[in-house]
């Protein structure tokens, strides 16, 4: 699931009958919204490689957003590490699913 502001949520083994949408949001709702002084506020980032582009991951496993090189000033971890945050946040609060994507047999 993609979700307005570049948020993923990505489910590794879903069930036959799972709403993948429906899960997406619940974990959003739950997961996405940063608050400062808790674990909703950490991030990690990783450069793609091959680019262009970095993912932010924070602390839902299956919660990942992707930022662009023209989203952020400098290409530090901090600078794109708060933007991914920022972005995920927005998401969390809107849960406005843009794309679904369903590879189950």
């Amino acid at each position: 699931m993609v979700f307005a502001h570049g948020t993923c949520v990505v489910f590794p083994g879903p069930g036959p009958a799972a709403d993948l949408a429906e899960q997406a949001v619940e974990i959003l709702r739950e997961y996405g919204p940063a608050r400062a002084g808790g674990p909703a506020g950490d991030f990690g980032v990783v450069a793609l490689d091959p680019g262009p582009g970095w993912v932010v991951y924070g602390h839902h496993n299956d919660v990942l957003t992707y930022v662009e090189p023209d989203e952020v000033p400098d290409s530090t971890d901090l600078a794109v590490g708060l933007c991914g945050r920022s972005k995920r946040d927005r998401d969390g609060r809107e849960l406005e699913v843009v794309h679904v994507e369903d590879k189950r047999p």
